[in-house]
């Protein structure tokens, strides 16, 4: 048909198959009668099943992990120009293919995996005039789907309102989006949320069964993004920008006359395709593991990225950053002083705020020659409005490798339109042309575009270090790694020793770098009190990528994460503990022999203070720990 791209290197991708994927499974947890044209997808290890029926001439689906249900009977619902063309179908053929293949990441681990079964569901609207095609794909951690139209008409414009009905007694973490991405989550029962709420993907949710799961979306381009809506019925609807309040941040930054053209519908070239629709099914671990969101986006462009990843000038690693912590004004000698310091702690990125405008070049040029015999690559920060224009775009980025810029930081996005998601994609390509590297601020939701666009390294799309009057950050901190990070790396600007850092201790922040962790790892410290601190050590050490994410048992939302994360043959633990005094123990049966750990703890009567300790440890000891509230814990292993 033409309507889907392929992977021309997946073998047994279009292999059709008449096999009715977990038919038996269905039949012995229910006595509901089988239509005809009832649909199953079944994920590779059997576990996961996707449902795709019509009831009173409306599509449906449901999805089951081990004959439970993650998402109850629901509504697909999508139209184009206001007509419903998930009402009244007829679907012509079916082809099923399946996908098991692995490339390089950056990120929780170094190989990503992407296995899932996966159907195209042919259909055809009643009136004849739209050709429509719903994809499936089951993973063994999650399923996903999305919507291919072909229209007739020259442009047209697409809405959606599916619906994921989530189990009663299910807990939902979420939070609004009148901060866009910038929001504090919130823990309430399905049946608590009232509809009309709003709430920002991913939607993190936790079955009574005690599975979790989390609802949000892939690979956004040339379509506006989701935002989802409580029907105050247990259910979440897929919400286009258009029914959408414009955020505080957009109202604040852009003109009334902005804000009214982004509320309009977009419309879009004959050819429709949605973004995924994904739903993460696991513990705690598999979330955090699940490379779904990625796979669900197509391999980078060799022409751009010959070596994809690990194409020469994509280099990622941890930044100093004169903005929250001091430092004197933003000239070129202070710039000098924060890329030794870079050099000393081995980071590798010196990120310069607006100041640098009023920069000449040969002063840009000789910071980036200076920190260059240092090992310290430089960025710039940008407004997104002023990267609009074609021409503005490719005179930025120009000048960026004509002066040995590295990166650049791109700020107030802040809204989920089309026009927005549009303007993502040229700066991806644009700035790939000139090998320069992005980190989005003011930004949203990462969908797994950077493995098209390895160039993209981080998103902030969170509250971040920069919020001085989030008064909890105990609570704020160990929610993000199993809600908004499930989306892909935050740039939360880690690890503060003064005020802002609130009911956290100095290791808790440290233990934040090891575990809300990016391929770009800013951090809001000074690196003067970096280097003063006498965790300086471990901090040293904490890479910006992992080859290996183990989240340990015991982790919970909002009250507990504990990470043990490989880089080479070096382990970490990391500890980030709520506003609850815990007594916990951690097992080290991941170390594999016998390793000399070097560790930074609470000092109980001083949460302005750590305790450095060297210990042995093998794989049959555990860690014994008394956290405090807002406490922390990392140690460094080495063999």
């Amino acid at each position: 048909m033409g309507l889907v791209n392929l992977p021309k290197n997946c073998k047994d991708y279009m292999r059709k198959t008449k096999e009715v994927f977990c038919l038996s499974i269905f039949f012995l947890v229910s006595a509901q009668v089988i239509a005809a044209d009832t649909t199953f997808v079944k994920s590779p290890n059997g576990q996961i099943c996707f449902q795709l029926f019509q009831k009173d001439h409306q599509l449906y689906f449901n999805i089951r992990s081990q004959n439970q249900y993650i998402i109850h009977t629901s509504p697909l619902i999508m139209t184009v120009d206001e007509e419903l063309i998930t009402k009244n179908i007829s679907i012509n053929k079916i082809e099923r293919y399946k996908i098991n293949e692995s490339y390089p990441w950056l990120g929780v681990h170094s190989k990503a995996v992407n296995n899932c079964n996966a159907a195209i569901i042919f259909m055809r609207s009643a009136g004849g005039a739209l050709l429509t095609n719903l994809e499936i794909k089951i993973f063994n951690d999650g399923a996903a789907f999305r919507f291919d139209i072909l229209s007739e008409q020259p442009k047209v414009i697409p809405d959606e309102g599916t619906v994921f009905n989530l189990p009663t007694g299910s807990f939902l973490w979420y939070h609004d989006m009148e901060m866009h991405y910038e929001g504090v989550h919130v823990k309430k029962r399905i049946g608590e949320v009232k509809e009309g709420e709003w709430v920002a993907p991913p939607a993190t949710f936790k079955l009574p069964q005690g599975v979790y799961a989390s609802v949000t979306e892939a690979a956004v381009e040339n379509y506006p993004g989701m935002t989802l809506q409580a029907n105050g019925k247990n259910g979440l609807m897929i919400r286009l920008p258009q029914h959408v309040p414009t955020n505080y941040p957009y109202r604040l930054r852009y003109s009334p006359e902005d804000t009214a053209r982004l509320k309009k519908p977009a419309g879009i070239n004959g050819h429709v395709t949605t973004p995924w629709r994904v739903i993460l099914i696991g513990d705690l671990n598999t979330l955090v593991n699940s490379d779904i969101i990625s796979d669900l986006n197509p391999p980078p462009d060799p022409k751009l990225f010959p070596k994809g990843i690990h194409t020469g000038w994509i280099r990622p690693g941890r930044a100093v950053w004169k903005y929250l912590n001091g430092g004197g004004e933003g000239t070129l000698e202070v710039m000098k002083h924060f890329t030794d310091a870079a050099a000393v702690l081995g980071f590798e990125h010196n990120i310069l705020e607006g100041f640098w405008t009023k920069w000449t070049n040969a002063q840009l040029k000789e910071l980036v020659d200076y920190s260059k015999q240092k090992g310290v690559s430089i960025w710039l920060w940008k407004h997104s409005k002023s990267l609009r224009n074609p021409a503005s775009r490719d005179s930025f980025f120009r000048k960026c490798n004509e002066l040995g810029i590295t990166g650049a930081k791109i700020d107030f996005f802040d809204h989920e339109a089309k026009e927005v998601i549009d303007l993502y994609s040229v700066i991806f390509k644009d700035a790939a042309k000139y090998h320069v590297l992005l980190d989005f601020h003011g930004a949203n939701k990462p969908t797994g575009l950077a493995r098209t666009y390895p160039n993209s390294l981080t998103y902030e799309a969170v509250k971040g270090m920069e919020a001085s009057k989030l008064m909890d950050r105990a609570t704020h901190e160990t929610t993000l790694p199993f809600t908004r990070l499930l989306a892909g790396p935050a740039e939360y600007t880690v690890v503060h020793f003064g005020e802002r850092r609130r009911n956290t201790t100095w290791a808790h922040q440290i233990a934040s770098a090891a575990i809300l962790s990016a391929p770009l790892l800013t951090y809001a410290a000074n690196p003067d009190t970096i280097l003063a601190n006498p965790a300086v050590e471990i901090i040293k050490s904490i890479p910006a990528t992992w080859d290996e994410t183990i989240v340990v048992p015991g982790s919970e939302i909002g009250e507990l994460v504990l990470y043990a994360r490989r880089k080479g043959d070096m382990w970490f633990v990391a500890v980030m503990n709520g506003v609850e005094p815990k007594r916990i123990k951690i097992p080290l049966k991941f170390l594999k022999g016998n390793y000399k750990a070097l560790i930074a703890k609470d000092d109980a009567a001083n949460p302005a203070s750590v305790i450095m300790e060297n210990k042995n440890y093998s794989d049959k000891d555990a860690i014994e720990l008394d956290l405090v509230s807002g406490g922390g814990f990392i140690a460094r292993f080495l063999k």
